[in-house]
């Protein structure tokens, strides 16, 4: 019995040494080469802030130019009262502009529209900006320490100049969840190496654990210098490391033999799972505001489905939906959702025949002409009305029988329902599912929509989208709007609905509904309408209950 013992017990050894021999030279290999990847993405990153960064700086310069362009056409170059109007309506409508202002010829302040400009201050830097002949551009110091771009223009024969002045800050990108680094540092100099600002803390030593890069734009001059810890990225990537040391233990173990003896653990059908989710009632709808970005007023909301499991916890959409429709669930999913939300929202949605409630309605759905009776039949007895009612269509697979199709959106066209294209742009439709379906909406998606300003061919693509819509008579909604310079684009594109963080997270539906009465306290009879209305503006963000 010892000798058998000792012999398995030598085996088991055997096994685990093969196991390590088999399993670990690979895995050694994989981390090397996991390694240089993740070095090499923390240089990209480092490399794509950079060029955000002298981006943003050129597109504030232009931006400012612009409005100066626009003053010294109107010949403002002096303090009456025409003028000090003209220049309080251009710093209204231009967020980066703090002040503009007239300077005398010794660079004296002789009027503005607001009293920055009086403020002790000290000029650390001047230049002649290049690339445009008539600017300068000066790197001041208020005496509370804040730094401020400003920008000079002449103005005609006149003596005078037009300046405006706009903080440094902003001259520097804001933070994104990427690079939401400790000990990451940005820096942005003129063309002559005086500093506009800078910001985290740049470091001293260890420069062999950054990953630095610089950019220079090719406009104005300005240089840019990212420094990102390659540390940070190496952690966020730690998991797959960890993972081949775990594989090697599962290998070793499983060639001394334990393998058999480890407990069997019996797995969950996701399936069934689901089904007992939606027969216990786990799936919820979220709201997430649609907002007239011209006068600020609620237009509706887009219903997103949540899984509200036993203990609390919330399982977003991604996780479940392509299961749900792979596996047939999605009908039943989405009429329970709809159903829910005819209780929970409709007497609110009811007494406000303007505000439109959307539902994701997947593209397979309308494939089947029985899905004009079911959606007929939910709001039937709803307040509800089926004209409030947004079916968009979700573009995970292609449209298989355009002819069926077109024909089950006519029938709930005929119903009152309208139909919204989701996702524009980026799907399998291209333009065809707008051209040959008849749909009435369509929705940009936020790639698009983080990319205007910045990116001259998402530009474009938006551009014509508009004009697409506005050719055939179809309403507009701009998806992912995250801050107020794209609200701004926006606008100046001729987009009227938009939704996103800027003015609210997707909201449950106690919140949602305060959101409702608060901003629309006796119902609109029309988009037009509602005077008293109080109105969600960007700044004005709903934080979610």
């Amino acid at each position: 019995m010892g000798l058998f013992v000792r012999a398995f017990t030598r085996q088991n050894i055997v096994a685990i040494a093969v196991g390590v021999l088999v399993a670990g030279t690979p895995l050694v290999t994989f981390n090397f080469w996991l390694g240089g990847v993740i070095e090499r993405q923390g240089q990209q990153e480092a490399d794509g802030s950079a060029r955000r960064a002298i981006a943003l700086a050129d597109q504030r310069l232009d931006q400012v130019m612009r409005v100066l362009d626009r003053l010294a056409a109107l010949k403002t170059d002096g303090c009456g009262s025409s003028q000090i109007a003209a220049m309080q309506q251009a710093a209204f409508v231009t967020p980066p502009i703090k002040e503009v202002a007239i300077l005398g010829p010794a660079g004296e302040v002789l009027c503005g529209n607001r009293n920055i400009f009086a403020i002790q201050r000290r000029l650390l830097s001047s230049e002649p900006l290049t690339g445009a002949a008539d600017y300068s551009l000066d790197v001041i110091q208020l005496a509370d320490e804040q730094q401020m771009v400003q920008l000079r223009r002449a103005v005609g024969q006149s003596k005078n100049q037009l300046a405006a002045l706009v903080p440094a800050a902003l001259f520097l990108p804001q933070v994104s969840h990427q690079d939401e680094t400790p000990g990451a540092y940005v820096q942005i100099e003129t063309r002559e190496g005086v500093s506009i600002g800078e910001s985290g803390s740049r470091p001293t030593d260890h420069y062999g654990d950054m990953s630095v890069a610089a950019q220079q734009s090719g406009k104005f001059g300005f240089t840019v210098e990212v420094m990102t810890p390659r540390g940070s990225v190496i952690a966020g990537h730690s998991d797959l490391k960890w993972f081949g040391l775990f594989i090697t233990g599962v290998i070793m173990v499983i060639l001394a033999g334990f393998g058999m003896m480890m407990p069997q653990r019996n797995v969950d059908n996701p399936v069934a799972e689901l089904e007992r989710a939606l027969a216990a009632g786990e799936f919820v709808p979220y709201y997430q505001p649609i907002v007239d970005i011209r006068s600020g007023q609620l237009r509706g909301a887009e219903v997103l489905v949540r899984w509200r499991k036993a203990d609390g916890s919330l399982v977003l959409p991604g996780s479940f939906i392509p299961l749900a429709e792979s596996s047939g669930l999605i009908r039943a999913m989405t009429f329970d959702l709809m159903r829910r939300v005819c209780v929970e929202a409709g007497p609110s949605i009811g007494r406000r025949p303007a505000l439109k409630i959307s539902f994701n309605f997947a593209g397979m759905l309308f494939a089947d002409e029985t899905i004009i009776r079911d959606v007929r039949n939910t709001f039937a007895l709803s307040p509800i009305k089926l004209s409030q009612v947004v079916l968009e269509v979700t573009e995970r697979d292609p449209i298989e029988n355009f002819t069926l199709t077109r024909q089950v959106i006519a029938g709930l066209q005929g119903l009152g329902v309208r139909i919204a294209i989701d996702d524009g742009g980026t799907g399998h439709s291209g333009l065809s599912y707008m051209l040959k379906l008849g749909v009435d909406i369509i929705k940009i998606d936020k790639m698009f929509v983080d990319a205007i300003g910045t990116d001259r061919n998402s530009t474009t693509i938006v551009e014509t989208l508009i004009d697409l819509a506005h050719n055939m008579r179809m309403d507009v909604v701009a998806e992912g709007v995250e801050n107020f310079e794209q609200v701004m684009h926006l606008r100046e594109l001729g987009i009227r609905s938009a939704q996103g963080y800027v003015f609210a997270p997707p909201l449950p539906g106690s919140a949602f509904l305060q959101l409702v009465e608060a901003m629309d306290t006796l119902g609109s009879e029309s988009e037009d309408e509602g005077e008293d209305q109080v109105v969600l503006m960007p700044n004005d963000r709903v934080a979610a209950a």
